[in-house]
């Protein structure tokens, strides 16, 4: 006994795989070389990855018990010399038979065949992505400036190419892929041929359409919708692999069989000499390799690859491919440093997959031990698609150790480390460690300007001479001017009162000198500081006070409150140092960005403090307290201390009710 499986799709790729495991022997017969090396063949199962012809055909079904058709919905030509052959020998039939998915559909243009969706686009103006093949792509040739209009996405084969090419569809015009494509894909395929209509077929679910759907609706762009031809009855993969199983004595549960696939998360190292033996198994068993080209082509091919380094559409890939059993995921460096690893394993379904993270050989560890130092006494970060305060580390830091985004990152650092007065520190950058551009040199940053950094970039910096003030600044530190300024005393107890946390996003308004700008930055190095002022004069003396405390993370905004928040982002915290008459507009505008949100108030009237109270009733925030600031300072007269009185300070602590 035996199986004759027509495949090319997934489902067929899904009943091989369950042929092979029940060592049922099975021919799988796909039309291209291409589609027979996504088939798992091996074991029981024969792959046949050529057009067969009536005779060839004819004695595979005559030398087996079960015929299973799993074609695409749109090969009726095919379903038919099946059928035909099958009830002239004899033999058992059954088609699978793909869901529809015309049930997702809000409003489509639905046409008969590529003739009709072609004759109905002719009358239309735009650019047109055709996203059913190669087959019936001449269809649209006739499509008035058709060089122009039309974009084809067809398999990726030279015979396809050339086939394209003949009909007019060639360079920018004709992209050679294989399916299915997530959402974002077809997003971005969209947005970049600026199409006006996608032309697909309801290939379902597992064939991909309802990520073009969703991703047309995004782009704007109208759906033609080629209709499925008729064909015979079939029944659900479920059915059919539930009726392959009795025919030969084997068990098939969808729970069962299809519950636990394997997931590993495989750190490659630098380079092609650092991936681990664990790694190097791990890839070696894999069915699928998944990672950025760069990562796939540095473990060696030869299996079926996912071009992605996203979590989302990874696990949009291996939800909507069940025929990979043993999927590796390829993260540079190590998994447990600064990967996708992180949010892959924060999202992926435990109860459907068994899931292995495999370290790496990291991008820190390989610097530290080509320039003989010791990293675990540095302050490791990545500002790696990433926004990172690395200078304020930095500046309170000994050694530090920050991945880069690429070379326009490293020229970057160095140029804010001289620009916020560190030059004198000593930075070894790391370029391409691992490959064989690898270079490693060490300098002071002002001396890298104009340095070619390669494209990918990993710093090391030792700061001799870190500060160590975090709070509290003398205020003879600051440099003065006009501008008015929050004196040592009360903005310490006001910073404090704010609560601040590590990446506190604050608004300081009416930041007069940038002294509570300056303070908050440092308690909220991971967070960002926008300073408002409406004096231009006073938003240089904030930016002049930023780079002398090297806190790059104060950002200067030159306005008036609440005018000047217009594109900031929402404040977890704000501190209202000055108002210029708009407190109540202000924390109204405030509220309205962050419902949450927590207001340290300084008042030096009892008008302002009335109207302060006033402000918090209206606006329903919650006043945790008042406090009333003294302040004297003793001064030498003679042989005495006498103590003089500093105008008294009040501050309100206040909360969103959000």
């Amino acid at each position: 006994m035996s199986v004759v499986l027509f495949g090319g799709t997934t489902e067929g790729r899904m009943l091989a795989d369950l042929l092979r495991t029940w060592d049922v022997p099975a021919v799988v017969c796909v039309a291209t070389e291409f589609g027979g090396g996504l088939v798992a063949g091996g074991g029981s199962v024969k792959v046949y990855s050529e057009r067969l012809g009536d005779e060839g055909r004819r004695r595979l079904i005559e030398g087996c018990t079960l015929v299973v058709d799993a074609t695409h919905p749109y090969s009726v030509n095919m379903t038919c010399k099946v059928i035909e052959e099958c009830r002239r020998l004899g033999r058992e039939y059954v088609r699978i038979e793909r869901p529809a998915g015309m049930s997702e559909l809000d409003e489509v243009i639905e046409a008969a065949d590529a003739k009709a969706a072609a004759e109905y686009l002719d009358g239309t103006e735009g650019n047109i992505l055709v996203t059913i093949g190669s087959h019936e792509l001449s269809a649209f040739a006739a499509i008035d400036g058709y060089r122009d209009r039309v974009y084809a996405r067809v398999l990726s084969s030279p015979s396809v190419a050339q086939s394209c090419a003949e009909m007019g569809f060639e360079g920018k015009n004709v992209f050679l892929m294989q399916g299915p494509f997530c959402e974002e894909l077809n997003y971005g395929m969209i947005k970049q041929t600026n199409a006006k209509y996608l032309v697909t077929k309801d290939s379902g679910d597992l064939g991909g359409f309802g990520e073009k759907l969703r991703a047309a609706k995004r782009a704007g762009a109208r759906v033609v919708v080629i209709g499925r031809p008729d064909k015979p009855p079939g029944m659900g993969f479920d059915e059919v692999a539930r009726l392959v199983a009795e025919r030969f004595g084997k068990h098939y549960s969808p729970a069962c069989e299809h519950k636990r696939r394997t997931v590993r998360i495989v750190g490659i190292g630098v380079g092609p000499g650092t991936l681990t033996a664990d790694g190097r198994s791990a890839v070696d068993r894999a069915d699928v390799l998944i990672g950025g080209p760069r990562m796939i082509s540095t473990v060696g091919g030869g299996k079926a690859e996912f071009h992605e380094y996203r979590a989302d559409p990874i696990l949009e890939y291996l939800d909507g491919h069940p025929e990979h059993r043993d999927a590796v995921v390829l993260v540079s460096g190590d998994a447990g440093f600064f990967s996708m690893a992180k949010e892959l394993l924060s999202k992926i379904n435990g109860d459907r997959y068994d899931v292995e993270t495999v370290c790496g050989v990291s991008s820190v560890a390989y610097l530290c031990a080509k320039t003989g130092e010791t990293w675990d006494d540095a302050l490791l970060m990545s500002s790696h698609a990433k926004a990172a305060n690395v200078v304020g580390a930095v500046s309170s830091y000994r050694k530090t150790i920050a991945l880069l985004d690429g070379a326009g990152g490293a020229e970057r650092l160095c140029s804010d480390l001289s620009e916020y007065g560190l030059d004198s520190v000593r930075v070894t950058m790391g370029m391409d460690l691992g490959g064989d551009d690898e270079r490693i040199v060490s300098g002071r940053p002002s001396e890298f300007v104009g340095t070619d950094f390669g494209r990918l970039c990993i710093a090391m910096i030792v700061n001799d001479s870190p500060t160590t003030a975090r709070s509290c600044i003398p205020d003879d530190l600051f440099i003065r001017g006009d501008a008015p300024m929050t004196k040592s005393e009360v903005r310490s107890l006001s910073v404090s009162k704010l609560c601040l946390d590590m990446d506190s996003v604050v608004y300081d308004i009416g930041a007069g000198t940038g002294s509570v700008s300056v303070e908050a930055a440092l308690a909220a190095p991971a967070g960002t500081v926008y300073a408002v002022e409406k004096e231009r004069s006073s938003a240089d003396l904030v930016e002049k006070n930023a780079k002398k405390f090297s806190v790059p993370n104060v950002r200067v905004v030159v306005g008036t409150a609440p005018d000047a928040f217009e594109g900031l982002p929402a404040p977890t915290h704000v501190f209202i140092g000055g108002s210029s008459g708009n407190l109540r507009e202000i924390v109204r505008a405030v509220l309205e960005k962050a419902p949450n949100v927590r207001i340290v108030v300084n008042s030096v009237t009892l008008e302002t403090v009335s109207e302060t109270i006033g402000c918090i009733r209206e606006t329903g925030l919650v006043e945790e307290e008042t406090l009333s600031v003294s302040v004297a300072r003793s001064k030498s007269t003679g042989g005495y201390h006498l103590m003089t009185a500093q105008n008294p300070v009040f501050i309100t602590v206040c909360r969103g009710r959000g």
